[in-house]
C-alpha cells in the first residue's frame, strides 16, 4: 500500500463515519415517530434482544429463565431505534473495510500482473538473445580457424609458385591446353 494512500483512506473512513451518525441519528427519530416503521421495523428486533439478553442474565444467575416479560411499547421502539442506528453504523463501518479490502486485492492483482508481465517479457528477451547466440555460434563455426586460414594461405602460395615455375620453363602455355 502505498503511504500517502494510507491517511487518506483512513480519513475517508472517518468521514463516512461521521456522516453514518447523523444518518442514524435521522432514521431513529423517524422509527420514533412513524408508527409502521416503530412496529415494524423497530419492536421485533428490539423485544428479540430483550428476551435474549434477559434469559441469558438468568442463566448467568442461576435462575430459571421459562418466561421473559416484553418490554413495554415505548422502551422497546427506544430500544429497537438504538439498535438500528448501531446497525447502521456497523454495516457503514464493514463496507468501509470491504471496499478497503478489495482495493487492496485489486492492487495485489495490479502488482502481480505487472510481475507477470515483467517476468515473460524477460523471458522472451532471454530467448531472443538464445536465438541470436546460435546464430553467431553458427557463424563462428563456419568461418574457418585461423590455423586453418593460414593453411589456406599457404597452400594458395604454393599454387602461385607452381603456376609461376610452370610459366617459366613453358613460356607459351597453349600448346600445353592443346595436349590436354
Amino acid at each position: 500500500m502505498v503511504v500517502g494512500a494510507f491517511p487518506m483512506a483512513k480519513l475517508l473512513y472517518l468521514g463516512i463515519r461521521q456522516v453514518s451518525k447523523p444518518l442514524a441519528n435521522r432514521i431513529k427519530e423517524a422509527a420514533r415517530r412513524s408508527e409502521f416503521f416503530k412496529t415494524y421495523i423497530c419492536l421485533p428486533p428490539a423485544q428479540l434482544y430483550h428476551w435474549v439478553e434477559m434469559r441469558t442474565k438468568m442463566r448467568i444467575m442461576g435462575f430459571n429463565a421459562e418466561a421473559v416479560k416484553p418490554l413495554n411499547e415505548g422502551a422497546a421502539a427506544e430500544l429497537g431505534a438504538e439498535l438500528l442506528g448501531e446497525a447502521i453504523i456497523f454495516v457503514t463501518a464493514c463496507g468501509c473495510l470491504l471496499m478497503e479490502y478489495l482495493r487492496q486485492q485489486a492492487q495485489r492483482r495490479h502488482k502481480e500482473a505487472e510481475r507477470r508481465a515483467a517476468w515473460n517479457a524477460l523471458r522472451d528477451e532471454m530467448g531472443h538473445l538464445a536465438l541470436a547466440l546460435e546464430t553467431l555460434q553458427g557463424q563462428v563455426q563456419a568461418t574457418p580457424a585461423k590455423g586453418a586460414l593460414e593453411e589456406l594461405r599457404q597452400e594458395l602460395r604454393e599454387v602461385r609458385a607452381q603456376l609461376h615455375a610452370d610459366q617459366v620453363r613453358n613460356p607459351d602455355p597453349l600448346p600445353d591446353l592443346l595436349e590436354y
